[in-house]
């Protein structure tokens, strides 16, 4: 009896001491050399400044935080209520939330296979049992009902941690799915802010042409009255009226596009372009950010949302590699497999005499099976490879980004110094040359290719003021957007 006693113990303690590990690696994150910075030649501290409006010059600030409402830096009360209505209503962010909402209710779903199963059952039946034949009712009646109520419990120890990986797996599927909603968050503010300065971008152009056609038209006026008293041919008054004409015709194609972009934004807002958009940009009011957060390289993969996402992933992979290895491995059953009381009559269902129970366990070991869990196994590993090399991938592609960003903003402040440069030499000799026509010392052809100088000059500089907006936007985006600094109750939600 003792040592019946102490082989039960020993076995006890052999099947808590496998409870303790789990089959397949453990996780570990991926050892990367990230570079010390992120472009080949090193970043000026400031950008070039030039004197138009947007021309302020922008600053790197090393280790400075991005706020999580990046888009206040821009410092429009219309941008930011239309990014928070966005973050609201937008149906993408309800179905990123959902899938979120979906992937934890699946690891809860899992890890109730740690607990026993336990089902009650209920089954009356009426009976006729054929005359040559004994009857199994103790009054010998032909006729007969049985009433039988059982309970069923049922449990499949976890000893080679098979479905600690599988909940391991699906944790990290749901980590997975809470960066993919914050990669929606980021990617739709960017795109809001992006509209809206596109927006504002082409409300420039359109100005810039009118005030264009205006001075055309001026131009036509002067060339009419000229040709009047003889001082031009006629020839001279037609292709003025051709560069007219030029001009009203780039007029509509840019309020074609403003109007798109209007129903972009709507879009974006969640509501039908038929709806009134009240918030209306320009490039008056956004106001260029000066101090630009630059954080450290080293801190890049702890911030950007889809190399999170892509880690979470490579850690399901490998978890997934532990549950292939697990159904390998002896799987161990235990259980009341019966427990009730079965009587003819409701009244004596649960009487003395009635019960009946019956206990079993299994163990079962996986033999032969033609190669198909060894080949799972394999597959698990080849799919943890591919996670593994879209990780680093998704690495790289962060670094380009960044590096992309911080170079664009570089090139963007030299081009509008050259824009502007461009646009006041434009104007210049424009009106040098408006001034030598009046006196009749210059042909109406050097007029009309100044003309077109100048109104291309502008329009330039209408360009290059809001491609320095947009590559703010993009650096900000690069950089994860700043969801790590949330407030707590935010992030809750």
């Amino acid at each position: 009896m003792r040592a019946a006693t102490y082989s039960s113990l020993l076995i006890g303690a052999c099947l808590l001491a496998l409870a303790g590990c789990a089959a397949g690696p453990d996780y570990v994150r991926p050892a990367a050399t990230l570079p010390a910075t992120y472009t080949a030649a090193a970043n000026d501290a400031a950008t070039l400044a030039s004197e138009v409006p947007l021309g302020q010059s922008q600053s790197f600030v090393p280790e400075r935080d991005i706020p999580a409402q990046w888009w206040e830096l821009f410092h429009s009360q219309p941008l930011n209520d239309l990014v928070l209505a966005s973050l609201k209503q937008n149906p993408n962010v309800d179905a990123a939330q959902a899938a979120l909402r979906g992937a934890q209710e699946n690891v809860y779903a899992q890890q109730g296979y740690f607990y026993p199963t336990v089902d009650a059952g209920f089954a009356p039946t009426r009976q006729k049992v054929a005359g040559t034949l004994a009857s199994g009712a103790a009054s010998g009646a032909s006729y007969y009902n049985l009433y039988t109520a059982q309970v069923s419990v049922s449990y499949t120890a976890d000893v080679f941690g098979g479905n600690r990986r599988q909940v391991e797996s699906l944790q990290a599927q749901a980590e997975a799915q809470r960066f993919q909603l914050e990669a929606t968050y980021l990617t739709l503010s960017a795109n809001v802010v992006g509209a809206a300065i596109q927006e504002a971008g082409l409300r420039g152009q359109i100005a810039a042409t009118r005030e264009i056609i205006a001075d055309q038209s001026r131009l036509m006026e002067m060339f009419q009255h000229q040709y009047r008293l003889g001082q031009v041919a006629q020839a001279d008054v037609a292709a003025q009226e051709a560069a007219l004409a030029a001009a009203e015709a780039t007029l509509p194609p840019l309020e074609k596009q403003l109007a798109l972009q209007r129903d972009l934004l709507n879009a974006l807002a969640g509501r039908f372009p038929s709806e009134t958009l009240a918030a209306k940009f320009d490039l008056d009011s956004l106001q260029l950010p000066t101090e630009l957060p630059l954080s450290l390289p080293s801190t890049l993969v702890e911030h950007r949302p889809d190399i999170r996402a892509a880690e979470e992933q490579l850690h399901a992979a490998s978890a997934a590699v532990g549950v292939a290895a697990a159904a390998r491995l002896p799987n161990i059953t235990l259980g009341l497999n019966a427990y009730g009381s079965s009587a003819l009559t409701l009244a004596d269902l649960f009487k003395s005499g009635t019960g009946f129970w019956q206990l079993a366990g299994g163990l079962t070991q996986p033999l032969f099976d033609g190669g198909t869990l060894k080949h799972r196994e394999n597959a698990a590993q080849a799919a943890y490879d591919q996670a593994a090399a879209q990780y680093r991938a998704t690495v790289l592609n962060a670094f380009q980004n960044v590096a992309d960003s911080l170079q664009a903003i570089q090139s963007d402040a030299a081009a509008l110094r050259a824009a502007a440069k461009a646009e006041r030499a434009a104007a210049k000799s424009l009106a040098i040359a408006r001034r030598q026509l009046a006196l009749g010392d210059i042909s109406a052809l050097l007029v009309l290719g100044a003309e077109q100088a100048y109104q291309q000059a502008k329009l330039n500089l209408v360009q290059a003021e809001a491609n320095r907006l947009q590559d703010t936007v993009a650096l900000f985006q690069s950089l994860g957007g700043g969801y790590w600094n949330k407030p707590q109750e935010t992030a809750a939600k």
